[in-house]
């Protein structure tokens, strides 16, 4: 349990500007996850349309919402 919420915070922020982005580093860790998602029967999806119509109604959702937003 965190004691002193603002402290940690204060770190955390503090370390997110001092510390360079090694993105080498990055890729290699997607690829590692990739890879077991692989392993563990995850990608590739058994049915790779399943769900579209719902990602479709959100993207139309969200393609209505920004237009609102352009007013």
């Amino acid at each position: 349990m965190v004691k002193n919420p603002e402290k940690l915070r204060a770190f955390e922020d503090e370390r997110i500007r001092t510390e360079k982005v090694d993105v080498e580093r990055n890729f290699r860790i997607v690829d590692a996850l990739y890879d077991e998602a692989r392993m563990l029967g995850v990608l590739p999806p058994k049915y790779p349309l399943e769900g579209i119509e719902e990602k479709v109604r959100l993207a139309w959702a969200i393609k209505g919402i920004k237009k609102t937003w352009k007013r």
